[in-house]
C-alpha cells in the first residue's frame, strides 16, 4: 500500500490493486471490503480488465464490492489513468489529478455505492472510447475510496482498492523501445554503464536487456552483471537503467553496448519478442601499466639514439683527426 499527502486538498491516500493473487482487502478498524471483477461474458475470475476496442466503441462490464465489516459502507467509485512509479509498480491517478486516457473515459454508475455489513453489490460501469483517441494500448484503473477524518494528524485519509484496467484501442500498433543517454565510466577494473530506455512507441512494452565492455575490435570482451528487467512501460515512459562489467582490461578506448529486445504482450497474454535495439559509447581508459612501460621503453630509446649519434660524433672527429694527421706527415716527407 503506498501512502501520499497531497498538499491541495490535505489528504491521506492508499492504494491496492487487485492482481494474480486475487481481491484486494482494506482494513481500518471495524471497516473491511475488497474487490473483485464481475463474472459476465468477458469471463470469470478475472485478476484484472482488459479490453480491445475500436475508436468510437464501447464496452458495458461489472465490479464486484463486499463489505466484510461491522458497520454499513458508502464507498466513491471513479476511474484513474494508471502510471509507473519508481519503484516499477502501476499506480492510479487520484481523483484530483486529471485524467485524459481510461480515466476520463470510463463512468460508474452508480458513482457511489452502499454496501451493508456482510453484502455484496455489483457496480456496472461503462467505457466509452472517443472517436478521435489514438490507437495504442492504455492503462488504468477503477477504484472504490473511503475517506474518513483523522484527528491525530489532523488530515482526512483516503483508502483505495482498485482493479487494473488495459485498454487496446484499435489501429495501427507501432511498438519501440529506444536507449537514450548511454554512458559508460570507470572505476578501478570496472565499468559503469547507465542509460534511460524510453517508450516512444503507442504500446506497452516490456524488456530483456543486455550490456558489454570491449576493446578496439572487440577484444578482451566482459559482459555486464545480469541487468534486471523493466517494468511494463506506458507509451511515452521512461525507465533508468545501470549495469557493472567487472573485471574490464584498460585498452585505451573501450566501448559498452546495450542490447534491448523489447517485449509486446498481446491480449491473450502471449509475449512477442521484436526486433532488438542496440546501441554504443566509448570512453578512454589508461592502462597506467602498459603506459609506464611505454615511457620507460621511449626514455630508453631515445637515450639510445643520443648515446649513438655521440658515439658516430666521436668516431667522425677521431677518423678526421687521424686523416688531417696522415696528411700533415706526407706533406712533410715529401717536402
Amino acid at each position: 500500500m503506498k501512502l501520499w499527502k497531497s498538499a491541495a486538498v490535505a489528504l491521506l491516500a492508499a492504494l491496492a490493486i487487485v492482481g494474480p493473487a486475487g481481491p484486494a482487502l482494506a482494513e481500518d478498524g471495524d471497516v473491511a471490503w475488497t474487490v473483485r471483477t464481475a463474472s459476465n461474458s468477458y469471463g470469470a475470475d478475472r485478476s484484472s480488465f482488459s479490453y480491445a476496442v475500436n475508436p468510437g466503441g464501447q464496452v458495458k462490464d461489472a465490479m464486484v464490492v463486499a463489505n466484510h465489516g461491522k458497520a454499513p459502507l458508502s464507498l466513491a467509485v471513479y476511474a484513474g489513468d494508471g502510471y509507473t512509479t519508481g519503484a516499477g509498480q502501476l499506480d492510479l491517478l487520484t481523483k484530483d489529478r486529471p485524467s485524459v486516457g481510461i480515466g476520463a473515459w470510463l463512468r460508474a454508475d452508480p458513482a457511489t455505492v452502499a454496501i451493508q455489513p456482510g453484502q455484496t453489490a455489483e457496480v456496472p460501469f461503462t467505457l466509452s472510447v472517443p472517436a478521435n483517441a489514438t490507437p495504442g494500448d492504455y492503462a488504468g484503473g477503477i477504484v472504490t475510496s473511503l475517506t474518513q477524518p483523522d484527528a491525530a494528524q489532523s488530515i482526512n485519509v483516503e483508502r483505495r482498492l482498485g482493479i487494473k484496467i488495459k485498454l487496446r484501442v484499435g489501429g495501427d500498433l507501432k511498438p519501440a523501445l529506444a536507449i537514450e543517454g548511454l554512458q559508460v565510466t570507470f572505476d578501478g577494473g570496472d565499468a559503469h554503464v547507465s542509460y534511460t530506455l524510453h517508450n516512444t512507441g503507442n504500446a506497452i512494452v516490456s524488456a530483456d536487456q543486455a550490456v558489454s565492455v570491449a576493446g578496439p575490435f572487440g577484444w578482451w570482451r566482459r559482459d555486464a552483471d545480469k541487468v534486471a528487467a523493466p517494468p511494463e512501460l506506458l507509451p511515452g515512459e521512461s525507465w533508468k537503467v545501470s549495469a557493472t562489467a567487472h573485471g574490464v582490461t584498460r585498452a585505451f578506448r573501450l566501448t559498452a553496448t546495450a542490447t534491448v529486445t523489447p517485449r509486446l504482450t498481446d491480449a491473450s497474454g502471449s509475449t512477442t519478442s521484436l526486433k532488438p535495439v542496440t546501441a554504443e559509447s566509448s570512453g578512454w581508459t589508461v592502462p597506467w601499466t602498459v603506459l609506464i612501460l611505454a615511457v620507460v621503453m621511449a626514455g630508453l630509446i631515445a637515450g639510445g639514439v643520443v648515446a649513438l649519434r655521440r658515439l658516430r660524433t666521436r668516431g667522425r672527429a677521431r677518423e678526421d683527426a687521424r686523416v688531417a694527421a696522415a696528411v700533415e706527415k706526407a706533406l712533410a716527407e715529401k717536402a
